[in-house]
């Protein structure tokens, strides 16, 4: 009997033996491709040599030092490799051991920023429907996944969601795809009017939106709206990269494609490429020195952050993709597995659209094409999906609530950016099989 606390009190997973590459091996020998690098975490697969030798060599060092009273030379180099190709202003990073806590960190960051300024009333954050950043209660607060809110809604900040940018579902028949954007975008303008602008500090949102949408990238012009919207209102634009970050859309930082600067970027995930635990809020110099030439001290702060051995972890990886020119090759290969997937499924009887950026990419799942009526939640078509390409030997991330929550199923692909053409065959066919095998 385990005494591990799982995520499923009556499941019992094989147990792992083993990482080859892109494939995972349990303790009876199977193996499965790593289709969605667990949850888009395993950017250069499992058995890397220069990133294992990273952090050995680290460890043979020292494997941690607390930040309260050293740095240390990874931590360094990380940071200032990141910043040297972030967003435009990014010009500090805050370490720490992922998604949720870069997200936590950004909201306090952003409070503590307006509190240096005297502009104590900015508290709200505006945030996305059937968005998802994160499981700690800030992050759960802002997401938009109301079937992980719903138990938690009473121990949650003040936060207030609009529409998604989620083209398949909400534009219109009679407007275009900006057109559709620019209206979508517009609503975070309404509801800073009726919030009142000199309450609202952040608006939070994916580039790509991941887990809960399955991998739905914005139309044109969106967060160009969007970063209009904030600057005239004096509000902080907090982008969640922590699954689409990193390489994962086909650019190192997501939101380089939409051609908007955050003022503050949470990435995590591919960050360390599930080598070792970290995530990073990176912000602007502005934000930087608001604290710096106020109180001096960020009142945050948690016992990992910066931990010196993850940040090598990360270094090594951050390295890996830069300099083994992984970025545009994730744009390549991303472009050939979307084209083998609409090959495969794109007159599926039950998949209503294809989509994505790169090598995150997402299958709606629907009971009918023409009026994109998805099928009862009753029927729990992702957790099927899930169960039969796991027995296939593929690990992929279906999820249900794709339209509002309760109703909808899609399918989440991230997989290693080191597959090669073989692999892309093979999750096409083994995704088929998973189909099939449902009916």
């Amino acid at each position: 009997m385990s005494h591990v606390f799982g995520r499923h009190a009556n499941v019992h997973p094989p147990s792992v033996a083993r990482g080859d590459g892109c494939y995972l091996i349990d303790d009876q020998g199977k193996r499965y491709f790593d289709g969605s690098g667990g949850a888009a975490v395993s950017c250069l697969g499992h058995s890397d040599p220069e990133v294992i030798a990273a952090i050995k060599d680290q460890i043979d060092k020292v494997a941690f030092a607390h930040t309260g009273f050293l740095t240390s030379q990874p931590a360094e180099e990380l940071a200032d490799l990141l910043v040297a190709n972030a967003p435009q202003n990014i010009d500090r990073v805050y370490f720490v051991s992922g998604g949720s806590e870069a997200v936590e960190a950004a909201l306090k960051l952003a409070r503590q920023y307006f509190l240096e300024r005297g502009e104590n009333s900015r508290h709200k954050v505006i945030a996305r429907k059937q968005s998802y950043h994160g499981n700690t209660l800030g992050a759960l607060a802002v997401g938009g996944n109301e079937w992980r809110r719903a138990p938690f809604a009473p121990l949650m900040i003040e936060t207030s969601h609009i529409s998604a940018c989620f083209e398949y579902r909400g534009r219109a028949e009679s407007e275009s795809a900006f057109d559709y954007g620019q209206r979508v975008a517009n609503e975070l303008e309404a509801e800073i009017e009726r919030l009142g602008p000199e309450t609202v500090m952040a608006f939070i949102a994916e580039p790509v939106v991941g887990a809960t949408l399955g991998a739905v990238p914005p139309v044109e012009g969106y967060f160009k709206r969007v970063r209009e919207i904030c600057d005239r209102y004096g509000i902080l634009l907090i982008l969640d990269e922590v699954m689409c970050g990193m390489g994962r859309s086909g650019t190192l930082f997501a939101c380089e494609q939409d051609a908007v600067a955050p003022d503050i970027v949470c990435i995590a995930k591919g960050l360390g490429g599930g080598y070792q635990p970290i995530g990073a809020t990176l912000c602007t110099k502005e934000i930087f020195e608001a604290i710096k030439d106020g109180s001096g001290f960020f009142q945050h702060g948690h016992t990992y952050v910066g931990h010196p051995t993850a940040c090598a972890a990360g270094l090594a990886v951050t390295r890996a993709i830069l300099n083994r020119e992984l970025v545009p090759r994730v744009a390549e290969m991303g472009s050939r597995l979307r084209a083998a997937l609409t090959d495969a499924f794109g007159q599926h009887s039950n998949i209503g659209d294809i989509r994505g950026r790169g090598l995150f990419l997402g299958l709606e799942i629907v009971e009918d094409r023409a009026s994109k009526k998805p099928f009862d939640p009753k029927l729990g078509i992702h957790k099927k999906i899930k169960k039969s390409a796991f027995d296939a030997g593929l690990i992929c991330y279906p999820m249900g609530g794709t339209v509002d929550g309760i109703h909808g199923d899609h399918v989440l692909l991230a997989p290693p950016y080191v597959l090669d053409e073989s692999h892309i065959d093979e999750i096409t066919s083994k995704l088929k099989t998973a189909f099939q095998a449902i009916g």
